[in-house]
């Protein structure tokens, strides 16, 4: 299969992300979000990511596992109480 690079401009992204993420997730196209015609963010599979991590940082791959057996222990939380825990976090280390 033939990877497919999208290059769109970040507003039409955000417009767009749900179908962005779907095809990126179903058909594994690739997408290049730009900022004033600058690339600044891809947006692609997460299998196809991990395999980037590791062949760029080898020692990922312990950490990667470790997410996925998580992940299938159901010890995963939902982005939004992610977010609200490190942002709390970040507080508390600031002072």
């Amino acid at each position: 299969m033939k990877s497919v690079v999208h290059r769109i401009p970040l507003t039409r992204a955000r417009i767009n992300l749900g179908q962005v993420v779907r095809r990126a997730h179903v058909n594994r196209e690739y997408f290049i979000l730009e900022k004033d015609g600058i690339p600044v963010v891809g947006i692609m599979h997460v299998e196809d990511m991990e395999d980037y991590l590791e062949l760029r940082d080898p020692a990922l791959n312990d950490q990667i596992a470790k997410s996925k057996t998580e992940y299938r222990q159901g010890k995963a939380r939902e982005a939004g109480k992610f977010l609200t825990e490190l942002k709390a976090s970040r507080k508390k280390a600031r002072k």
